[in-house]
């Protein structure tokens, strides 16, 4: 029999978040952290009141799916072509100091391993940094929309090197994952990473002119052609994922940056932000605080987990800010990027799962990540808002980033 409870679910979901979002807005902080603590707190973390569902589940990986593709079509794509090169250099040392520090601070607490991973010991130490590595630029995006900053140089930095970073996430996973499993090829991944973008951008090349000489010659009603941008935007997501495995996020904003020089991309825009503002994206950060189920841990967990969480956070602000200050970038824009990299939320989860799949990682260490993942989740606005807009804190964190160069 067909259950209805998914429209109490929602029905929550949207009041919830809301009703946080006001009040996290009232004291002066970004209305996603509301969202995020909302379904937190209705979660299995808190009160127990919403499960994740197969529904909730879909319906917010659609929400992420048209957050990066508004993302997109709002990128300033000259702006986004002057950091390319800054962005790879980002992204790379947003890579290598994290995973350095997770590798360490692993070591310590793992001489002996985990009985239940098989894999040996440095290779579950390499994992462990492997996962700090992960970025996960939803939060970031929204909040950087909601302060009208996502269009600066530093906030088209941050889009171009999480693009990236996810690229060198895959890699990376493959590289330890193929250390286990040989069925694994390093190769193929690369290659199939390279064909996405190039059959992407050849089909994104077609779509728009395709799109702008219907818009030019036959007048077309501009519902469909909102209907058609959205049905490319999840052709493209779809064929990133399944045929490639690149993330679904990352065709979603490559379909954004195909639109982002259409004749009207602003009433797409509106169209797409009303959606999302009204159902996807509450639904999406809602899910996120769901998912969080915190197990019973141990003392030295309890403190394994605060050392995690301070090396996630730092390790993310020092390497892509000494990415973004080697590229010439000022040292508050450097503090910003560094800062809008430093949520993790859903894709150090993943990564986490499939690295336990293979053995990577023992289940000991998910309550850590949980726990990392929510902070650095819910940290993040809160730091972009004050790296945005707080002179002070920006003057005090140039100086102390001005000593790590130096």
């Amino acid at each position: 029999m067909l259950s209805y409870e998914f429209l109490f679910d929602i029905a929550l979901i949207l009041m919830s978040t809301k009703l946080l979002g006001l009040l996290t807005k009232k004291i002066q902080l970004p209305q996603v952290v509301g969202a995020l603590l909302a379904g937190l707190i209705l979660g299995p973390a808190c009160l127990n009141v919403l499960h994740e569902t197969d529904f909730i589940l879909q319906l917010s990986e659609l929400g992420v799916i048209v957050l990066m593709f508004t993302a997109g079509l709002e990128t300033d794509m000259k702006e986004l072509k002057k950091t390319g090169k800054a962005s790879i250099i980002i992204a790379l040392l947003g890579m290598i100091v994290p995973l350095i520090g997770g590798f360490i601070i692993a070591s310590v607490f793992n001489k002996n391993g985990i009985s239940d991973a098989n894999a040996p010991i440095v290779l579950q130490n390499i994992f462990i940094g492997i996962i700090l590595t992960a970025t996960s630029v939803s939060i970031t995006v929204e909040t950087l929309k909601e302060l009208g900053k996502l269009s600066t140089r530093a906030g088209n930095a941050i889009l171009g090197a999480a693009i990236i970073d996810d690229i060198l996430g895959v890699i990376a996973l493959t590289v330890v994952t193929s250390a286990t499993n040989t069925d694994v090829s390093i190769g193929l991944v690369l290659i199939k990473i390279v064909l996405f973008f190039i059959l992407g951008g050849i089909g994104g090349y077609i779509f728009s002119k395709f799109m702008n000489k219907s818009m030019r010659l036959h007048n077309m009603d501009l519902r469909r052609f909102v209907i058609l941008s959205f049905v490319f935007c999840l052709l493209l997501s779809f064929t990133a994922e399944h045929f490639f495995g690149v993330a679904d996020i990352t065709g979603a904003f490559m379909a954004g940056l195909v639109l982002s020089n259409a004749p009207r991309k602003h009433y797409l825009m509106a169209r797409f932000d009303t959606t999302a503002y009204m159902l996807l994206s509450p639904i999406f950060f809602a899910s996120i605080g769901i998912k969080v189920v915190i197990p019973e841990m141990s003392a030295s967990l309890i403190t394994f987990s605060g050392i995690l969480i301070v090396v996630a956070i730092l390790t993310k602000i020092l390497g892509c800010g000494l990415g973004a200050k080697l590229c010439r970038y000022t040292n508050a824009e450097a503090l910003q990027i560094g800062t809008g990299m430093v949520s993790r939320g859903e894709v150090a989860l993943i990564v986490a799962s499939k690295g336990s799949a293979f053995g990577l990682m023992g289940s000991v260490f998910f309550g850590p990540i949980v726990i990392m993942v929510v902070t650095t989740t819910i940290i993040t606005p809160i730091l972009l808002k004050l790296v945005f807009s707080n002179k002070a804190a920006i003057e005090n964190s140039q100086v102390a980033l001005e000593q790590t160069v130096a």
